[in-house]
């Protein structure tokens, strides 16, 4: 006789949840908590002190803390964590309970929603700031939320420093999670290049120190690997020996353009790039009063250096540059003050055609009349010289994931500011279209590199996936290992992601 099994609804939800959801669980299903109420239960574990509700004081101030009001957004509530531990018991309960999250470091970032959230829980990890040197071991630890001034201020005592950012108030977290661009690069390689452990939590609330010797894979992975595989909270970065420099900047008037086109060529043209010379360039074609603006420094004290001879004859108009500190060089490099930003990236070759046909795209195109029409319109178009030294010397500390050629390059950078919400999208269609103008003719030329620096690039650019297929397939790799789930990918909107994999069907 036939044995009749009775299937109650207890047993029986299970059994349909792993049809219906296979391979990956119903997770935001089943678990799924609003994020009000979320924060409720934060505060309870963690503290009044830790987790901010919109109804508290402080809440205003701490969710535009963000650099430029494109950035800013209303989270259900801010965690505002001092220790790794507390980092640890909020992503666990955020994971299982799946409810979305943002991070925060410095919010240098304009990128929308990039470092903050609407209705979800906002991280600011400003209270994760020590910075802690140790001479023995050469090396220094800093917090995510510490700001690039206070990492040179401790370090300048015992006359040492860290590949670090360019712009002091930036902060740590960010800026090298997307990889990071120093003056120091050329000696040193990229900002991510000299981290030696990473202190990070995972989606499940684990604790895990990722290193050459432990975690090696995701130590790779965190070096452009932006916010995809867990919240960063230390940094252990390798110091080297500082002092004086020769830096500042020289002011020229927008038609030395050609001529420091000319300049920048053969600068960036020569056989053996002395590593101890760096520069940025900056010109502003809507705003002639402010011209062009050439950030020299020679990481030695060594007046006028040989390195920049072909700029020495170009008249400017203003010049602060002469022998200083390192900090205080760095103390003058002063991001712009507009309520609203954004940036653009894209990258190409060394060429003398080339460069000339970008002169003129950024002093002719009719994008600059769009932006000159905003209210405060204002448009920075940077170059940034990457020799094949800095990628070298990537290599060298165990590698990243950026997928860099070797080869000279120009990593250029689009900054737009305008006042109007209601000109954001009449302003980034106008960069945007400037930044496919010049891809298009790097490409023309033969001279396109296919990369997109993290740190420059505007939310809506695919950087990852310029990384090459060998380098998405290794972060792909190392995300179904640290997050099966896909938590950082799902439940973190911002930044900037793995590229989808397609599905063969």
């Amino acid at each position: 006789m036939m044995k009749i099994t009775r299937i109650t609804a207890s047993r029986a939800l299970p059994a349909l949840t792993a049809l219906l959801c296979f391979p990956l669980p119903c997770y935001s299903w089943l678990n799924n908590t609003s994020p009000s109420a979320a924060c409720t239960h934060l505060q309870n574990i963690l503290g009044t002190g830790v987790v901010i509700l919109p109804s508290e004081d402080g809440y205003q101030a701490a969710a535009e803390e963000n650099w430029v009001q494109t950035a800013w957004a209303s989270p259900a509530c801010i965690v505002e964590p001092t220790t790794v531990q507390q980092v640890s018991k909020a992503v666990r309960y955020l994971s299982q309970k799946w409810v979305p999250f943002a991070i925060r470091s410095g919010g240098h970032s304009p990128s929308p929603m990039g470092a903050n959230i609407n209705n979800g829980v906002l991280f600011d990890m400003s209270g994760i700031n020590s910075v802690q040197y140790h001479a023995h071991r050469r090396a220094a630890v800093v917090g995510t939320g510490a700001r690039w001034s206070e990492v040179y201020d401790h370090l300048d005592q015992y006359n040492v420093t860290v590949v670090g950012g360019r712009i002091v108030e930036v902060g740590v977290g960010g800026l090298t999670l997307g990889s990071g661009l120093s003056y120091l690069s050329d000696m040193y390689g990229l900002v991510c290049d000299n981290v030696e452990n990473f202190e990070i939590v995972l989606a499940d609330g684990a604790i895990v120190n990722a290193n050459r010797h432990s975690h090696a894979d995701l130590w790779w992975a965190l070096k452009g690997g932006a916010n995809n595989f867990g919240i960063v909270t230390r940094f252990t970065l390798t110091t080297y020996p500082t002092g004086n420099v020769w830096g500042g900047y020289r002011v020229y008037t927008l038609d030395a353009l050609p001529a420091l086109f000319d300049a920048l060529l053969q600068y960036q043209s020569v056989a053996v790039k002395d590593v101890y010379a760096n520069l940025m360039m900056q010109a502003f074609p809507v705003n002639a009063s402010l011209g062009v603006l050439l950030n020299m420094v020679y990481n030695k004290p060594v007046a006028s250096p040989a390195a920049f001879a072909p700029f020495y004859d170009i008249p400017f108009v203003a010049d602060t540059v002469h022998i200083r500190p390192m900090t205080d060089f760095l103390a003058g490099q002063v991001p712009p003050s507009l309520p609203r930003l954004n940036w653009y990236a894209t990258s190409f070759k060394t060429d003398a055609t080339l460069f000339e046909a970008v002169e003129t795209i950024v002093t002719t195109a009719p994008e600059l009349d769009t932006i000159r029409s905003l209210t405060a319109g204002s448009i920075a178009v940077g170059w940034q010289p990457i020799s094949t030294s800095a990628i070298a010397a990537g290599h060298a500390r165990g590698g990243n994931a950026l997928g860099l050629e070797s080869v000279n390059q120009t990593w250029m950078a689009i900054d737009i500011g305008w006042w109007d919400a209601e000109d954001d999208a009449v302003a980034n269609e106008a960069a945007a279209s400037l930044v496919a103008k010049v891809e298009d003719a790097a490409k023309d030329a033969g001279q396109y590199v296919d990369y997109i620096f993290m740190n420059d690039a505007a939310v809506t650019q695919n950087v990852i996936a310029h990384y090459g297929h060998s380098s998405v397939a290794r972060l792909r790799a190392v995300q179904r290992r640290y997050d099966p789930r896909r938590v950082f990918q799902r439940l973190v909107p911002g930044g900037f992601k793995l590229p989808p994999e397609r599905h063969r069907g």
